[in-house]
């Protein structure tokens, strides 16, 4: 009988052990096996992807066919047109190196097109809720937030220091923040963007802290790349023997790409020497257009010599999103509620882990074992058990009450995650 009662001690201490360090068994740990999503996959914004989330480009990419088509047609049409000039001429003067020069300028045209339109122009991480709203005083005369964000008491706009200056920064109802200075929130994307400026619809993505600078370098190189077509394709026609109206005659393509280079270097010129402006005294369009600086200072200039320094050297910011993440369907990083029998008799139910899914996977193949059991310490519960064994202490007996005994009670002390957990075990 005695062997029999210590038989059956040892599997409850056993059973116990093992509850608290299985996650997979009932009564310890729910660990719920949702049906991972990558973050592009559940995105709310209005944004495409390509290659499992690594290329993002905007909510009118399609713009981007257009786009190609308007650089590549004159460009590859001044390329065939070269090359058809090194075909007919026995010993052409300096054709090589036009045609050389004209696909340089047409591939890194191209380069800049992608990178900018490809890429995460500073997209800013949604919330899943209102920040708190007790830090904040209230006056009558605040504009709160209105009721979309659900029932809170928020100001709508609230101030930050930058550079000795006081700034407002309005909170976004869709992303349920407060947006860092200079930063948008774009309608067509329907995204907060670091340093907005503006959405272009001919590369189809907003133009932002992260690649801002690769659209200075995309208009620039189209600038470029309409005089170095214009400037050649007037050469053909004058070095053409007869006037110029029979010069013309006899190379209509060439005219075609006159005009058309002509009035495209208006448009593209004219843009990249504003933005060029715009560097030079450290502004966005968005704030050109809304603030004017002409009329109060502006809090982020720095001179301009500083200003082309940050606006042509500085190093990009790392994105703050990585869309190939691992979330919930809600779009969010999955989570499991980490409760067991400790918890019932010592948290409350707002004091009960939330922690993300496990880091390591168990030894033995089963499901994966939460960060905050790895250093759980069972000393505690194996010294008291061994002590009640080799005393003879039945007070975990479950005949115990029958022979009149009072259970005898131990106390054993855990620590999980860093938390010191007391217990009392019967």
């Amino acid at each position: 009988m005695g062997s029999l009662h210590e038989e059956t001690k040892t599997n409850m201490s056993k059973n116990k052990i093992h509850s608290l360090a299985s996650p997979s068994k009932p009564n310890s740990i729910p660990f719920s096996k949702s049906n991972p999503y990558r973050l592009y996959q559940v995105w709310k914004g209005n944004n495409k992807f390509l290659f499992g989330g690594r290329v993002v480009f905007g909510y009118d990419a399609t713009s981007l066919f257009l786009t190609t088509f308007l650089i590549g047609a004159p460009a590859i049409t001044f390329c065939i047109r070269t090359i058809c000039l090194l075909i007919k001429e026995d010993d052409p003067p300096l054709k090589y190196p036009v045609l050389i020069g004209g696909l340089v300028l047409t591939v890194l045209d191209f380069t800049f097109l992608f990178m900018t339109s490809g890429r995460d122009p500073g997209i800013i991480p949604r919330n899943s809720k209102p920040p708190e709203s007790d830090e904040y005083t209230y006056t009558p005369s605040m504009e709160w937030v209105n009721n979309k964000v659900g029932d809170i008491k928020l100001p709508r706009t609230k101030d930050v220091t930058v550079n000795g200056h006081t700034i407002k920064v309005k909170f976004c109802d869709t992303c349920l923040l407060y947006r860092p200075p200079r930063a948008s929130h774009c309608s067509i994307c329907n995204n907060c963007v670091q340093k907005f400026d503006h959405h272009c619809p001919w590369v189809g993505q907003c133009i932002g802290v992260r690649n801002y600078p690769f659209f200075i370098m995309f208009i620039l190189s189209s600038t470029l790349l309409c005089v170095y077509v214009f400037a050649f394709s007037m050469v053909d026609i004058l070095q053409q023997k007869g006037n110029l109206w029979t010069a013309m005659s006899h190379n209509i393509l060439s005219v075609i790409l006159l005009v058309y280079c002509f009035i495209a270097v208006w448009f593209v010129g004219g843009l990249t020497l504003f933005h060029f402006y715009l560097i030079c005294t450290n502004q966005t369009t968005y704030e050109n257009f809304r603030y004017h600086y002409d009329k109060k200072e502006n809090p982020f200039t720095k001179g301009v010599i500083g200003n082309i320094k940050e606006g042509f050297f500085s190093k990009l910011p790392p994105s703050s999103i990585n869309f190939r993440s691992w979330v919930s369907e809600n779009g969010y990083p999955a989570k499991v509620s980490v409760s067991s029998d400790l918890d019932e008799g010592y948290n409350s139910s707002k004091e009960k882990f939330d922690i993300e899914k496990g880091n390591k996977p168990g030894e033995d193949g089963d499901d994966p074992v939460p960060y905050i059991l790895q250093n759980l310490d069972y000393t505690g519960i194996d010294d008291n058990l061994k002590s009640q064994m080799e005393d003879g202490d039945t007070g975990s007996d479950p005949n115990s009450k029958a022979s009149g005994q009072e259970p005898s009670h131990s106390h054993w002390t855990s620590t999980v995650g860093g938390i010191t957990i007391d217990e009392m075990s019967q």
